[in-house]
């Protein structure tokens, strides 16, 4: 008789053939002839003949498929949650933080540590922790890398493992366990295992680690990220499912990664770009304290500032931006910057003569953008008037007026009304002379704090004389508390979460 037919389903086996089970009658019994059973006559109506053996099996093997295909779903949401708040991450270190938050969830680990070492050399070359202290890590990176990321077969072939495993190839060699998946490499036990490097054990029983769990990650644009690691507290190793999902998530980890990681690059240079077409720090001048507040843009963009000494004591003060955003901006900002600081040096007691070489140059050389600056001249101290103070030459192309702040005033200097540069036939307007009292500070600014504020521009002005003019006289005294007093009064939620993306320059000269 032959065994009756099992449908096939995905996931499962079918069961072996069940043999017939006869007891043997004893000796000298006659054996009664059982004729085997006709063969059914087809009925249009008849069914499939199934055995009793296997219909008391069906309800089993169908608890067993539905128990496969309830564990897949839970594991295909479980990774459908983790990917997606990784993908809600656009910062390289809290992306790096998700991958082991979410790694630990998936192989049943309490902590871990990501060692990111791009394989292209061009960094950064940084430790995330996960439920692992600042001297955790530090015990860690005493470590040499390829005992704690690499197996010691491939420390073998690298011929590192005379150093690394004393001499006891074989048993390290057998000691742990690659993957064929990624290279993964597992350390099941840490206090036992054999070949285990002396100070590799060492740190694992000061730190209470039992077992680790090693994966490289790989992106397909820039290679070798990094390795990741997770660490149980006693001896374990995660099961083959646990490995697989985990070896899934980090596939498109790895990708989302290298996204970050390129992107954080280009975000370094371009503000290390911008930091160096502007000042590192403010000039030290006799009888004048400086401070400054900037901050980029998202896009960055071609708001700048300049102090400059200038010869007989005198000092320069500028802020101005170009049109536009972006990396063209920048490089066009620190050009223009780097000619006004040429053209104050020859003839910076002129401001009116500094703008218009300065708009010359631009028609010249780049016709199709335009710029507003600001440039004051501050006489040196003995060439001040007999009743005290200092005495400024200013001129504005298209600028914000500067706002000046004392004990007996506060009101904006009115500078003449006149076009950016490069944007008439010909610039030219009169310079502007004004007195500053020992005591007093003049606050010299970019458009876009004004624009950050989300107010029209004659509430945005207002504001600004408003938050100057109730700063106590503590701050008055202090360029930085009071540079800190205004930021903090127009843009009460902070500069990350201001209204526009502009540039902001705030610069804060106070005379004594």
């Amino acid at each position: 008789m032959s065994p009756a037919h099992v449908r096939k389903v995905a996931g499962t086996e079918p069961p072996h053939p069940v043999q017939a089970h006869t007891d043997a009658a004893p000796a000298g019994t006659p054996t009664a002839v059982v004729p085997s059973p006709a063969p059914p006559v087809p009925h249009a109506t008849a069914g499939p003949v199934t055995s009793p053996l296997a219909a008391r099996d069906a309800p089993d093997r169908a608890r067993a498929v539905q128990d496969r295909l309830a564990t897949w779903v839970c594991d295909l949401s479980l990774l459908h949650e983790l990917t997606e708040r990784l993908a809600r991450t656009a910062v390289l270190d809290d992306a790096l933080h998700e991958v082991l938050r979410a790694g630990a969830t998936l192989v049943g680990a309490r902590r871990g540590l990501i060692a990111l070492e791009p394989a292209d050399g061009l960094g950064p070359d940084s430790s995330v922790g996960l439920g692992l202290g600042r001297c955790d890590l530090g015990a860690l990176e005493t470590v040499p890398h390829h005992a704690l990321y690499a197996s010691p077969r491939d420390a073998h072939r690298s011929g590192d493992c005379v150093a690394s495993c004393d001499g006891t190839c074989a048993d390290a060699c057998a000691g742990s366990r690659d993957g064929d998946a990624g290279g993964e490499v597992v350390h099941p036990d840490l206090l036992h295992e054999p070949g285990l490097l002396p100070r590799h054990r060492e740190v694992a029983r000061q730190l209470g680690l039992g077992a680790s769990y090693a994966v490289p990650l790989t992106a397909e644009a820039t290679g070798r990220l990094g390795t990741a690691v997770w660490f149980y507290d006693e001896a374990a190793e995660p099961a083959e499912s646990r490995r697989r999902l985990a070896a899934l998530y980090l596939r498109h980890a790895g990708e989302h990664l290298g996204r970050c990681l390129a992107l954080s690059r280009a975000e370094h240079v371009a503000d290390a770009l911008a930091e160096e077409l502007l000042p590192a720090r403010l000039p030290r001048v006799p009888g004048v304290r400086l401070a400054v507040r900037h901050t980029a843009g998202p896009r960055g963009g071609g708001d700048w500032y300049d102090a400059l000494p200038l010869p007989e004591g005198a000092l320069g003060l500028a802020v101005g931006g170009v049109t536009g955003a972006g990396p063209g901006a920048v490089a066009a900002m620190g050009r223009l910057r780097a000619s006004l600081r040429a053209y104050a040096v020859m003839e910076g007691e002129d401001p009116v003569a500094v703008l218009s070489d300065l708009e010359l140059l631009l028609r010249l050389t780049e016709p199709a953008r335009s710029a507003t600056a600001l440039f004051a001249y501050a006489a040196a101290s003995d060439g001040t008037p007999a009743g005290g103070g200092r005495k400024l030459t200013m001129a504005g192309a298209g600028h914000c007026p500067p706002l000046v702040v004392g004990d007996l005033r506060c009101e904006y200097v009115e500078t003449s009304l006149s076009a950016p540069l490069n944007v008439l036939s010909c610039w030219e307007a009169p310079s502007v002379e004004l007195t500053v009292r020992a005591g007093e500070s003049l606050l010299l600014f970019t458009d876009g704090l004004l624009h950050r504020t989300g107010d029209p521009a004659d509430r945005a002005f207002a504001r600004l004389h408003a938050a100057a003019q109730g700063a106590s006289r503590a701050m008055r005294a202090d360029p930085e508390l009071l540079a800190d007093h205004v930021l903090r009064t127009l843009l009460p939620d902070g500069l990350d979460t201001a209204d526009g993306v502009e540039d902001l320059v705030l610069l804060v000269a106070r005379f004594d």
